[in-house]
């Protein structure tokens, strides 16, 4: 279409997106006020980033005469942020559910500042579970050279660290926010962790990509995950309305100083591994696993054919 014809056609090809913004109101954002900002989120992940590993991710060159300064100023520009998207997220979950009102604006502000501080006032008890978390990593790859390496450059140290900071905010109540933080994590690493997934200290994905963990997923200490273990739901009830059932026990439970290795899949609330147990590579497992146990599937025969005689040789 040359801009001679699309001249003449924008009039009603404007018309026609338009109606289809008034007729379908799933994917659009309009006469609402309230909705957090993507891309400030991602500036709060990156500031907890250097607030977790000072040294290792942001500013260089610090030392103990200027760590508190440092500290100092991220502080404020991390509440500031985290206090304008966390009024964000509790004003659009309001106005999803009624007509906007004066009043809430102020309400959902107060209550988020609240929330921030408290958010804030859990980073040196993360930062503790997070340095278990590198530990762990160091102590589980015989690649690693030291815990510099892990910092820099696995990509599970960094889904974790953002996981567990959205499930603080998760846990508080904090709508949408969460999520779209560990989407990020998912989208930057290939390691997809819901928020609301509660797993314990020194926790360690080895490789990391295709990993999945489901909302309701409950991981003991010291477990090890390889590459494309799915922990996730087995199936999804409906109600009488064909609507799904929210809010139940869809995930598995992982016990204390349990693998899982490549690809494993393990699905069902109701599925249980044991403390100690080995779930081997390609395991599908709907079923609960007693403590100590492995869990193997038969290794498929390979069949190795020679050569073949080409015609004529």
């Amino acid at each position: 279409m040359d801009s001679r014809r699309l001249g003449e056609a924008l009039p009603r090809l404007v018309a026609r997106i338009v109606k289809s913004y008034v007729s379908d109101a799933r994917t659009q954002h309009i006469d609402r006020e309230y909705l957090p900002a993507r891309e400030v989120i991602i500036t709060i992940c990156d500031l907890l980033l250097e607030l977790t590993y000072p040294g290792y991710i942001g500013r260089k060159g610090l030392t103990q005469h200027n760590i508190s300064f440092h500290v100092g100023e991220l502080l404020p520009r991390l509440w500031e942020h985290l206090t304008d998207q966390i009024t964000q997220c509790l004003c659009h979950e309001q106005e999803c559910c009624g007509p906007r009102r004066p009043e809430d604006r102020p309400a959902c502000r107060e209550r988020a500042a609240e929330l921030a501080s408290r958010f804030m006032e859990r980073i040196p008890d993360v930062r503790a579970m997070l340095a278990d978390d590198v530990q762990a990593a160091y102590d589980g790859d015989p690649a690693a050279s030291g815990t510099a390496e892990v910092i820099l450059a696995y990509p599970a140290i960094l889904a974790i660290t953002i996981f567990r900071y959205a499930h603080e905010l998760y846990e508080m109540g904090v709508p949408l926010m969460p999520r779209i933080m560990t989407e990020h994590a998912h989208y930057l690493t290939g390691i997809d962790i819901h928020p609301g997934a509660r797993i314990g200290r020194s926790f360690f994905i080895d490789h990391g990509t295709g990993v999945v963990i489901g909302e309701t997923t409950d991981i003991g200490a010291h477990v090890k995950l390889y590459q494309g273990v799915t922990l996730g739901a087995l199936s999804f009830p409906k109600d009488e309305r064909g609507r799904l059932i929210r809010g139940y026990k869809r995930h598995p439970t992982v016990g204390h100083h349990v693998t899982i290795y490549a690809n494993a899949i393990v699905l069902g609330g109701e599925t249980s591994l044991g403390d100690g147990s080995i779930i081997g590579g390609s395991v599908f497992l709907t079923r609960s696993v007693e403590p100590g146990h492995q869990v193997s599937i038969t290794p498929p025969v390979l069949k190795v054919r020679p050569p073949q005689p080409q015609p004529g040789s």
